[in-house]
């Protein structure tokens, strides 16, 4: 489970003095005892939304910071995402991802854009979360109003 090795490595960081590591998998720990709270039998692919989620609130943050020309907050985030990025699964993209894409609409039969919700459910779960949704969503897109 995510969070017994979120444990150690906070161990880790504060034997290494790493402020950041540490801040990071603390509050990564909270917000996975929050969650438990909720759904007592919390599951890894559980933990992994909540591992997303704080990922996507970094990279919104990083993209304001750096549209709002505050780059040493930018960085800080950056370095907060880096941290939670060890926790989630590599990205599938490319040919691999198009690849989810074509399979998922010839199994929906989708033609058009009203498809677009049913394919996009299909390629997520197929990819078990290691799709960028937003790429995914564009990819659909591309390939329905062809």
């Amino acid at each position: 489970m995510i969070s017994d090795t979120i444990q150690k490595q906070i161990i880790e960081a504060m034997k290494a003095h790493d402020e950041i590591k540490l801040s990071t998998l603390r509050m990564l720990s909270s917000e996975l005892h929050n969650f438990k709270i909720d759904h007592p039998e919390m599951t890894e692919e559980e933990e992994l939304v909540v591992v997303k989620k704080e990922a996507k609130k970094r990279k919104d943050a990083i993209e304001a910071y750096e549209k709002a020309g505050i780059t040493d907050r930018a960085e800080k985030e950056k370095a907060e995402l880096a941290v939670l990025q060890e926790f989630l699964p590599a990205e599938v993209g490319g040919e691999g991802l198009e690849k989810l894409v074509d399979e998922a609409i010839a199994e929906t039969g989708a033609q058009d854009m009203a498809s677009m919700g049913r394919v996009i459910g299909a390629v997520m779960a197929k990819s078990k979360g290691s799709a960028d949704g937003a790429k995914v969503a564009e990819l659909v897109k591309q390939k329905l109003t062809k």
